[in-house]
C-alpha cells in the first residue's frame, strides 16, 4: 500500500502526543459508528476508531455515506460526557467548527451548513453523524462519526448523485499526522463543550455560516416546513430563520435546509 495512504495506530498515537486516547485503526468494516455503539457499555476511556474502508457507512437520517478504499477518511471518535443528554444540544455544529478549525490551518478553508456539514467551494466535504448512549455509570457516551473526503471518484460521484468536493492536497499529507490532528482539534473542543456547552461556539460557528443572509427552504422528508433568510444560529444552535411571518428557530431533527 501507498506509505500516504497506510495508517497506524502507533503512529497516530506518535503523532497526536498524548496517551490519553485509545486508538484503533481497521482495515475494513461496516460502520466505525456501530462498533463503538456496540462497545459503549464496556468503554472506560475515549476511543478512536479509523477505517481504511466503511462497507455500510452512515450519515445523517438513515442516508448512506459512500466511499472508495483510500479516497476519504472515515473514522469515529466515542467520547463520555458527565451530563444528561439533553446537555449535548449543539455537538454536532461544535464539531463542525472544530474540523473547520483543523482544516483552515492546513490552508483548506471551509464553511459550515447547518447542522452537521462541512462545505469547501458550496459542496460537501465533510459530514458529522453523531449517536449516543447512556453509560453505566451516568453520563453519556457520544460517538462521533466522521467522513472527510480526500478524493473523489467519478463512480463515486455518480452515484452520490450531486457535486461533492474534495480535498486532493490533503490526500497527499502522511494519513497518520493528518488524523492526528483532526484528533487534536476534536478533543481541545470537545473539552470546551463539556465545560460551556454550545454557547462559547455561537459565534465561532455564525462565522463560518455558509448560508448567512441566504433565502432557504427547511425540508422535512420532501415537504418544506418554513423559508425564509438564513440568520444564523443562537446559543441553543437552533437555526434562525427571519419569515415572512417573523423570525422562528429551529430545532435540526431530522430536517434539511437548501438554498431557496
Amino acid at each position: 500500500m501507498n506509505e500516504t495512504f497506510a495508517m497506524d495506530a502507533g503512529a497516530i498515537a506518535r503523532h497526536f502526543g498524548a496517551a490519553t486516547i485509545d486508538i484503533e485503526v481497521v482495515t475494513e468494516t461496516g460502520s466505525t459508528n456501530a462498533d463503538l455503539l456496540a462497545r459503549a457499555a464496556g468503554l472506560r476511556r475515549p476511543v478512536l476508531r479509523v477505517a481504511l474502508h466503511q462497507t455500510a457507512g452512515r450519515g445523517r437520517a438513515g442516508r448512506s455515506w459512500l466511499s472508495a478504499p483510500g479516497t476519504a477518511l472515515t473514522f469515529s471518535l466515542a467520547w463520555h460526557f458527565a451530563g444528561p443528554l439533553r446537555e449535548l444540544a449543539g455537538l454536532p455544529l461544535a464539531v463542525g467548527v472544530a474540523l473547520a478549525d483543523a482544516l483552515g490551518a492546513l490552508a483548506l478553508p471551509v464553511q459550515l451548513k447547518w447542522p452537521n456539514d462541512v462545505l469547501r467551494d458550496g459542496a460537501k466535504l465533510a459530514g458529522v453523524l453523531i449517536e449516543t448512549q447512556a453509560a453505566p455509570g451516568g453520563g453519556v457516551w457520544a460517538v462521533i462519526g466522521i467522513g472527510l473526503n480526500l478524493l473523489m471518484p467519478d463512480d463515486i460521484e455518480q452515484r452520490i448523485g450531486r457535486s461533492v468536493a474534495a480535498a486532493p492536497w490533503l490526500a497527499q499529507m502522511d494519513r497518520n499526522a493528518l488524523i492526528a490532528q483532526l484528533l487534536a482539534a476534536l478533543a481541545d473542543n470537545l473539552g470546551q463543550f463539556a465545560q460551556g456547552g454550545f454557547a462559547p461556539f455561537c459565534a465561532r460557528w455564525n462565522r463560518l455560516h455558509a448560508y448567512q443572509g441566504v433565502p432557504v427552504v427547511i425540508i422535512d422528508r420532501g415537504v418544506t416546513l418554513h423559508e425564509g433568510v438564513a440568520a444564523g444560529v443562537d446559543d441553543g444552535a437552533r437555526l434562525l430563520l427571519d419569515t415572512a411571518a417573523g423570525r422562528v428557530a429551529i430545532v435540526a431533527g431530522d430536517v434539511s435546509l437548501r438554498e431557496a
